[in-house]
């Protein structure tokens, strides 16, 4: 569970993000110390007993770096430096709340791309057509700006419509995923539960089979002491008999003298 220090980094950064996004006037401030608030509570996150994980501080801090280039290249004063600077720029890469669509720093990234474009076009057009009287100039800037911004938003909802179809199949694909694993699932269940019931049978024909061989060696116990009783019988039979015979032997015959 994100401790209370994370969740409100978590609302200072999508406000930034939010105040990024849209068109500011150079006596914004906002921004600038909104983004040192940032630094300082990330710092204090990193040493917090309860932080995040790696990879979720290394995507904080990269949106964080993303916003104070953002601000550095504004404070350039060629539009050239600035789309150069700009370019440079490394917007994070996952979003910072759930319902965003796509990083609300990627869609930062893409409008000041198109911004800075625009003004290179508007100085280009600016030097080219400077000896041409300023309405016609003026009239061209806006044409131009008209377009870019036109193009810009083309481009913006194009790179939507991608990442919200590359969503879409990532999504399908989850899904096919989870079927297949539940199919998985159900079929290493039936097997667990055969051979279980298999199991189940040879123990039970095991303890029969012993119980067979226990009762089978009890009758041959005594099978072989009712042997051994009638042998003795018929050796005591057989040696009383000798005895008597004997006995009547010498009473009939008396010894000869």
């Amino acid at each position: 569970m994100a401790s209370r220090l994370e969740i409100n980094f978590v609302r200072l950064l999508s406000r930034c993000e939010s105040i990024a996004s849209e068109k500011r006037g150079e006596a914004e401030w906002r921004l600038e110390k909104y983004v040192g608030a940032l630094e300082e509570m990330l710092v204090a996150l990193r040493k917090s007993p309860s932080k995040p994980t790696s990879e979720v501080l290394t995507e904080y801090t990269r949106k964080v770096d993303f916003l104070k280039g953002l601000l550095e290249a504004e404070k350039l004063s060629s539009p050239t430096e600035k789309a150069l600077a700009n370019q440079l720029l490394a917007p994070g890469r996952t979003p910072t709340i759930a319902n965003e669509r796509m990083p609300a720093t990627k869609t930062v990234h893409m409008q000041t791309k198109a911004r800075c474009t625009g003004e290179m076009r508007d100085e280009l057009l600016g030097t080219a057509l400077s000896g041409k009287g300023t309405s016609e100039t003026d009239l061209r800037n806006r044409r131009g700006l008209l377009l870019d911004e036109r193009q810009s938003a083309a481009e913006l909802d194009a790179v939507l419509q991608h990442h919200h179809n590359l969503q879409e199949k990532l999504a399908e694909d989850m899904l096919h995923l989870a079927r297949n694993l539940k199919n998985n699932t159900l079929a290493a269940q039936n097997i667990i539960r055969q051979d279980n019931q298999t199991l189940s049978q040879s123990m039970r024909q095991a303890d029969l089979n012993f119980e067979k061989l226990k009762t089978e060696s009890e009758r041959l116990e005594q099978h072989t002491k009712k042997s051994v009783n009638w042998l003795l019988w018929l050796m005591l039979i057989l040696v009383s008999f000798t005895f008597i015979s004997m006995i009547l032997f010498i009473r009939i015959f008396p010894r000869l003298r």
